[in-house]
């Protein structure tokens, strides 16, 4: 996720009484890779050459970007598939919610404390840096809670997507009665701006909160599933992207692999940093769902914001982010649709994360709560519907 923190503040937090270094300093890769030039791109239209130092730097400044250095063509297949077939039509989202008499009861099986225990073991991690031990193990541990949480349901496709570095990324696959896909995505990994490979990274928020969100809308999901045998329309997944710090590496691998694989992907939700309302409340403003809407898709955002209306407590505020602000941004490149929504207005948005102080105690889990709702409304209402299952649904 982007940072708005200035450099000084993440240096103060950096060198705080919360400063404890691991006591094996063989837990963490020897960089190789100081001076190596990666191809970031930081608009649509705008690419530079940098190092793995200079993209620290423009995250501290808060700039956002991809490292695209390995998936140049992103979306170049696509694109060029559309062309070809003659298919100009974005894809149409369903008018109004339609599936309240089953989604309703679903909601009270929501548990915000399912929520803050996994979140408690997952920033107990030292650091979730991608490319450090501690982020392979927490990622091996988030894989085998979704297990556990999965408990049994035959149906489910859970697998790693492994990278080329330590961390690997997660996928559970509901299958549907067709191949058009609904993708959930969260990203599991975390990051200390001022020293990734040494300082400690909790990031309960950013974007642990996002990830234990996502995994109790799917507890609930697959537990209706497993009890009425029902099959969605659509097949639904969820994601946990390793590397988003690192220039949105990990969501760039699986959807250049998608794309390849000519999947369908007709929806895909990002969920990075559902639970820090304080600035929000102190300055006065209602407690909101925070629905970015640049560089997103218009249609996709439209039927979000009538899900947050019909199935969430709160309202719904609108504000951007940037372009390449998390990992929708991967999905969108590759031409598929895509949306983003946060904890809050952008500007009230955390500023502890990127830090050692990224932690539980500053988080509302009655806020990931709402967010929770959201994520199994929308995976839902998408899922079941048929709006792409007739001859005259719209084609990716």
């Amino acid at each position: 996720m982007r940072s708005l923190i200035p450099f000084s503040i993440l240096a103060a937090s950096a060198f705080s009484s919360a400063f404890v270094l691991p006591s094996d300093p063989a837990v963490f890769s020897a960089s190789s890779e100081a001076g190596v030039q990666r191809l970031i791109q930081i608009s649509p239209t705008e690419t530079r050459w940098a190092t793995e130092e200079q993209k620290l730097e423009l995250k501290r400044q808060g700039v956002n970007f991809m490292d695209i250095t390995d998936h140049q063509m992103l979306g170049m297949q696509n694109a060029v598939t559309r062309s070809e077939m003659g298919i100009m039509k974005t894809v149409e989202f369903p008018e109004k919610v339609m599936f309240e008499d089953t989604i309703k009861p679903l909601l009270k099986n929501l548990n915000k404390d399912n929520m803050k225990a996994n979140l408690e073991k997952f920033t107990s991690f030292y650091t979730r840096y991608y490319k450090s031990e501690h982020g392979r193990e927490s990622s091996e541990w988030l894989l085998k809670r979704i297990n556990e949480t999965a408990d049994g349901f035959a149906d489910l496709k859970l697998a790693p997507f492994p990278h080329h570095w330590q961390q690997s990324s997660i996928i559970a696959r509901i299958p549907g009665k067709t191949e058009k896909t609904v993708v959930i995505g969260a990203h599991q990994d975390s990051i200390n701006l001022f020293l990734p490979s040494l300082l400690g990274a909790p990031g309960a928020d950013d974007d642990g909160s996002g990830t234990v969100t996502i995994l109790e809308a799917f507890r609930v999901l697959v537990e209706h599933l497993k009890k009425t045998g029902e099959k969605l329309e659509q097949t639904v997944e969820f994601h946990w992207y390793s590397a988003e710090e690192g220039g949105l590496l990990g969501s760039q691998a699986v959807f250049s692999s998608y794309e390849k694989q000519a999947r369908d992907v007709v929806a895909m939700l990002q969920q990075d940093m559902t639970g820090f309302v304080e600035k929000t409340l102190k300055a006065g403003k209602p407690e909101s769902v925070g629905v970015i809407t640049d560089y997103v898709d218009p249609g996709l955002t439209e039927f979000i914001k009538k899900v947050i209306t019909e199935y969430c407590d709160i309202p719904y505020t609108l504000t951007e982010c940037g372009y390449a602000c998390s990992d929708h941004a991967s999905a969108s490149k590759a031409g598929y649709p895509s949306a983003f929504v946060i904890e809050s207005k952008f500007e009230d948005s955390d500023d502890h994360i990127h830090t050692t102080e990224d932690k539980i105690e500053f988080l509302s889990f009655d806020h990931m709560l709402q967010h929770a709702k959201l994520t199994l409304s929308l995976a839902y209402e998408l899922g079941a519907s048929n709006k792409w299952s007739g001859k005259g649904g719209d084609e990716l």
